[in-house]
């Protein structure tokens, strides 16, 4: 039975985009992600080029209002910003909901983005890992992380 997993944000442009897509590389086969935001705007560039530095795409994703999964089921809820925590109105399939705070990489200085958002995408993948072993009880051997394996040679940006 497969576990359904969606990742909340406002913007739906990039920590959940990131979530989505860490979810789907490190988790073992069973886990299907989804992410959403309350106000759809569009998928910032800076975390696609953050995550193909990884050999993950995310070009093909598009901006998705919660409003599409109205009705269907899931295991988790995951808010990764605190305005989506504070103002989000959960799906009525929401199971357990959990809250993940990250800073929002988009209003970073021009000359610092790209690094603020490798150091969230890191932070959101160690944050999946952690999610994985301590509350879905996925043995570390099973997981597919560039932050937990060491003999993964992916750098983190």
């Amino acid at each position: 039975m497969k576990r359904h997993i969606l990742f909340l944000c406002t913007g739906n442009s990039a920590r959940s985009q990131m979530a989505e897509a860490l979810l789907r590389v490190i988790a073992p086969p069973g886990y299907e992600s989804f992410s959403a935001g309350t106000h759809p705007v569009g998928l910032n560039p800076c975390a696609v080029e953050a995550m193909a530095e990884l050999g993950v795409d995310i070009t093909h994703h598009r901006c998705k209002h919660l409003s599409e999964f109205a009705d269907k089921q899931f295991d988790y809820v995951i808010t990764v910003c605190d305005r989506a925590k504070e103002s989000c109105p959960l799906p009525s399939g929401a199971g357990r909901v959990l809250h993940w705070s990250f800073e929002d990489p988009a209003p970073a200085p021009a000359s610092e983005r790209l690094d603020v958002f490798r150091r969230v995408r890191d932070e959101i993948a160690d944050a999946v890992c952690r999610f994985l072993i301590e509350d879905a009880k996925v043995p570390i051997t099973s997981l597919n992380c560039y932050c937990c394996d060491p003999r993964q040679n992916i750098p983190p940006g």
